[in-house]
């Protein structure tokens, strides 16, 4: 009895023996894949390029303003405005429109001051003409087309445009589409702005051209 005491107490713990190295191997393994999952993602957050404010391709230094924007895409999509990782104007915020869409911004700030389009296929510019005409001094002004913002326009629409910075303003015919940023009181033209001529030969949508995309950093204006 004694003899069959012992061979029992040695299968005990010869088992117990057994799963307990079972169960550290697996535990082992267990912890290694973890540790290996924790290092293959932090390698992926390492190497997973940043994101920019607005979405643009790189940073902005100190005392600059982040912005985006494109032009709309024939009569379907509106423009896009995003200045500072705000979006100021689009189709989804449902505050743009045919014409010429215009977001202002404070120089200082960066806040949003002001958003509104005008009709320049069949409204009136004059509308327009007073607007401009109000815009303050160290406003940022951003300017983007949607389906027609040529026809209505005016030699004194234009030249107000122009005082903005724009050089591309006295050009801007039927459909082109274009996109601008310039500011109240700046001295130089200004660095931001694109268009593309409205060109059957060339359009990438029947009737209009592509769309016209910018980003950048606007100088925060200083006392």
């Amino acid at each position: 009895g004694a003899a069959k005491l012992v061979v029992v107490v040695a299968i005990f713990l010869l088992t117990f023996y057994v799963i307990s190295q079972v169960f550290e191997i697996k535990m082992d393994a267990n912890l290694g894949h973890i540790f290996a999952r924790s290092a293959l993602d932090a390698a992926a957050r390492s190497t997973k390029p940043p994101r920019y404010k607005c979405g643009i391709s790189k940073a902005c230094p100190e005392k600059h303003f982040a912005f985006k924007m494109a032009s709309g895409a024939a009569n379907v999509v509106g423009p896009k405005i995003c200045v500072e990782d705000n979006v100021l104007m689009s189709g989804v915020k449902n505050n743009v429109g045919r014409g010429i869409n215009v977001a202002l911004v404070n120089g200082k700030t960066g806040e949003l001051l002001d958003t509104k389009f005008f009709d320049m296929w069949g409204g009136d510019v004059a509308p327009f003409i007073e607007f401009l005409k109000s815009i303050q001094d160290g406003t940022i002004v951003l300017m983007g087309t949607y389906d027609d913002g040529a026809t209505k326009l005016n030699e004194e629409a234009r030249k107000l445009i122009a005082e903005l910075g724009s050089t591309s303003i006295t050009n801007l015919g039927f459909r082109d589409n274009w996109v601008f940023c310039g500011g109240k009181g700046i001295k130089t033209k200004s660095p931001f702005e694109q268009h593309i001529k409205n060109n059957k030969d060339t359009n990438k949508y029947e009737g209009w051209p592509e769309v016209v995309e910018m980003e950048g950093c606007i100088p925060q204006k200083q006392d």
